[in-house]
């Protein structure tokens, strides 16, 4: 069966020992239950701890806060295996601090990321980004929330809106504007917001998918935050998110294209077992050229986001054109996982409209893919910049 190629120019014995524990734990401790969280809209807390306790949290993070250095194909891996399980939501919510962490870790004070970073990599806190706004989607640069330095404390007022982990993180990196004067991408700075401070109020929100993570509205009314929760340099942050972003649409696309493969396996498992007119569907020129349309547009993906991975590992290339090839992999999995979705659904026919199905859960996710982390419009405009087109 088509799978993740393991080329020793990739992928290493100890990368493929991973991926295979990574494998069972999701076989073991997910796919399960994975449907049935995804209708209750939530997952147990406690996958967190299991999760931390294989190491899946702690992977990339330096020993000293609990976590187990790794190169990009560790992550590339994490992507992969977790998407395995067919529900996004879980995936999203579990691997929150990918996103809400790396500033921590990359820019933070070291008495933040003594204090922060360990409880995320146990599992015992949840850690949470928090940029987008109402008003200003993937403009991060016309960001709205304040923080007006105030003696030893920032006043933080404004809000934030589709925060994966919203309802549940302890910790939100947010992105705010410390100078009331300036425009774009200056002024904006990063700071550490804990989620028992007052005047901090969270409303979950409903989706069309990732029915299992949850999803917050935040508000924040006169939240001080100290000072020494500035993450980096004040009026500095834009850099920061930016570059956050870039490891977050890489993550994605590869999740992107195993929810895609996912799809695919599902097809071809429906179209060999179902017979119409004597016939199965497999057997059939016009559902084997659909089969083979998904294979070829997975394919191409995943061969993109693994060269691309190879490069940005080994530092070669011109930055503005792996940032460019970056926004073609967001672009082009997301684009093979909404082929292959509606595919899928298609050869399965009235049971591809039936709740149940992975293929009809993952339709329902495509567009999330295709929006969040920068939508497809913003990655090919922002491409097609680095490109000079």
């Amino acid at each position: 069966m088509f799978d993740s190629p393991s080329a020793p120019h990739y992928f290493t014995p100890d990368h493929d020992a991973f991926r295979d524990a990574l494998r069972d734990f999701v076989s073991r401790e997910i796919t399960p239950h994975a449907a049935a969280w995804d209708e209750a809209e939530t997952f147990p807390r406690e996958l967190y701890q299991k999760a931390a306790e294989l190491g899946i949290l702690g992977v990339g993070y330096p020993e000293e806060y609990g976590g187990t250095p790794a190169d990009i194909f560790y992550h590339l891996i994490v992507s992969e295996e977790m998407g395995r399980c067919g529900v996004g939501g879980v995936a999203a919510s579990l691997l929150s601090h990918t996103i809400g962490l790396p500033p921590v870790a990359a820019h933070g004070s070291a008495e933040m990321k003594q204090r922060v970073i360990p409880p995320v990599l146990r599992g015992e806190k949840i850690a949470a980004l928090a940029v987008t706004e109402p008003s200003g989607g993937s403009d991060v640069a016309a960001l709205k929330t304040t923080a007006v330095r105030d003696g030893d404390h920032y006043v933080v007022n404004g809000e934030k809106v589709f925060i994966t982990s919203g309802m549940r993180a302890d910790y939100f990196t947010v992105a705010v504007r410390t100078d009331p004067n300036s425009k774009g991408p200056a002024g904006i700075s990063a700071l550490l917001l804990e989620g028992d401070m007052p005047g901090i109020s969270r409303t979950k929100l409903d989706k069309m998918g990732w029915w299992a993570s949850d999803t917050a509205h935040l508000r924040f009314e006169n939240v001080r935050v100290p000072v020494a929760n500035l993450i980096g340099t004040e009026n500095a942050g834009f850099k920061v998110f930016m570059n956050n972003f870039n490891s977050e649409r890489l993550g994605m696309s590869a999740q992107a294209c195993v929810y895609a493969q996912v799809c695919l396996e599902e097809a071809l498992d429906w179209a060999r077992q179902r017979k119409t007119f004597g016939m199965s569907l497999s057997e059939r020129q016009v559902i084997r050229h659909k089969l083979m349309d998904m294979y070829a547009r997975i394919d191409a993906a995943r061969s993109l986001i693994y060269d691309l991975s190879w490069r940005l590992h080994h530092k070669v290339g011109d930055p503005g054109q792996l940032v460019a090839r970056t926004c073609m992999a967001k672009v082009l999995s997301t684009q093979a996982m909404q082929y292959c979705a509606d595919q899928a659904v298609q050869i399965l026919g009235g049971m591809g409209f039936m709740r149940g199905t992975r293929s009809e859960r993952i339709y329902r996710e495509v567009k999330v893919m295709m929006i969040g982390g920068g939508s497809e419009e913003i990655m090919k405009d922002l491409g097609a910049r680095q490109l000079g087109i």
